[in-house]
């Protein structure tokens, strides 16, 4: 049976700072800049939270459906290294302002930047295995970044965003390559959050391990499809991107290895097959288990298609697991996914200056993991929420009441 993304969707937040900006006003080494090939970096406010970032991923979708197929959503997985609770997930937030039907199961899973991939298979196979016919899934990947590692080369990547993907026997925007994927995981210390305000690991490690994983999962996928060329069967590629000069180095690694071509031919087919996926991710910098399928919507919007094409995905994250697996294109993926607006959305954020980046900083680091009573004053930012949220119907975080967040509509 056929079995995907029947609808996908990303929310980047209200503002950005300019990556140059930031390198010029830390005093980072501009000679490193372009190695980065990053633009933006989106930025959260106070009154946004992983839970806000998902609803207002998934609300667009959930909208755009009949009662009938709303109420057939019975499963809604969170993806998430920014959890709120140790034992209350995202999901039970999320389900809530979504007006699901009560008839659901709701959880969320972790493990880095594959977390997102995680629920996706999960979901797929879930509805693959047809023990409730006609249902739908809900998978949200939801990630911020509140303490930002400042004065570090990691700063300028941390962003904060979600994307929302509905699951179903309707893939219109990319239908899976059921068991087509390979699989490579192990125990490594390169990238981790061992207390909420610390995101710390060794970056020579982390870009080693991304690379071994990239190498041994297609590998894993090549024992499981037969005929497999990492040059020839796929249309395009899409790379988890902590940054895009990672997935270009990622690239340009495998092609030595495996299609023996010139620099002037890998750099063509970077150009062709791998840029439009990183589209989106220069102008959001790393949603972390988001991040792979902000590099979907990309290539959607941006590459043109046949009717009839085959994307290679490789998922990592940090600790690490990955996988690299395929789906299928079609110009109907283009035609729904418009619908969104991504890019148009992207592009009316508020530009922050950094004297503006940093009081932002302040601010959110007074909203860490664990508040119990906490009003959220929008005075600190009353212009961006003016300009971005004011009126729009968004999700924003009031108040933290004896734990339990409450929310409202702008």
């Amino acid at each position: 049976m056929n079995v995907g993304i029947e609808a996908i969707n990303f929310y980047g937040g209200p503002a950005y700072i300019s990556v140059r900006d930031l390198f010029q006003a830390r005093g980072l080494d501009l000679g490193r800049f372009n190695n980065l090939m990053m633009d933006k970096k989106s930025v959260g406010m106070p009154c946004e939270d992983p839970v806000t970032n998902a609803v207002n991923a998934a609300r667009p979708i959930i909208d755009r459906l009949t009662d009938s197929e709303k109420n057939s959503i019975d499963l809604v997985i969170t993806a998430s290294e920014s959890g709120l609770d140790f034992g209350k997930s995202l999901s039970t937030y999320i389900h809530d302002y979504l007006g699901l039907s009560r008839n659901s199961r709701l959880f969320e899973v972790k493990q880095a930047c594959y977390g997102g991939t995680a629920a996706l298979h999960m979901a797929s196979s879930y509805i693959a295995s047809q023990v409730s016919p006609g249902a739908k899934a809900l998978v949200v990947a939801t990630d911020v970044a509140r303490a930002a590692a400042k004065n570090t080369y990691a700063e300028p990547s941390q962003a904060v965003g979600a994307i929302a993907m509905l699951v179903s026997d309707r893939p219109e925007v990319m239908e899976l390559d059921l068991g087509a994927s390979g699989y490579y995981s192990f125990e490594v210390m390169d990238t981790f959050r061992p207390m909420p305000e610390i995101e710390t690991g060794d970056p020579d490690l982390s870009l080693l391990s991304y690379l071994d994983c990239l190498d041994n999962s297609f590998k894993a996928y090549e024992e499981k499809v037969e005929g497999v060329n990492f040059m020839h069967t796929f249309d395009f590629l899409a790379f988890h991107t902590p940054f895009p000069g990672m997935v270009k180095g990622g690239h340009r690694k495998m092609m030595r290895e495996l299609a023996r071509i010139s620099p002037d031919q890998i750099e063509e087919d970077f150009n062709r097959r791998v840029a439009p996926s990183l589209g989106y991710c220069t102008q959001v910098g790393n949603v972390y288990s988001a991040t792979l399928y902000l590099a979907l919507c990309g290539l959607i919007d941006q590459a043109d298609f046949e009717d009839f094409s085959r994307v290679g995905l490789f998922s990592y994250g940090s600790g690490c697991s990955s996988e690299f697996y395929s789906g299928i294109l079609t110009k109907h993926s283009k035609a729904v996914l418009s619908e969104m607006m991504i890019g148009k959305k992207l592009a009316q954020r508020y530009r922050l200056d950094i004297e503006e980046y940093d009081r932002i900083l302040d601010l959110n680091m007074e909203w860490m993991f664990g508040i119990k009573d906490k009003e959220v004053e929008l005075s600190g930012f009353t212009e961006i929420y003016e300009q971005f949220f004011k009126g729009r119907g968004l999700l924003v975080l009031n108040r933290v009441k004896n734990y339990h967040r409450e929310y409202s509509w702008s």
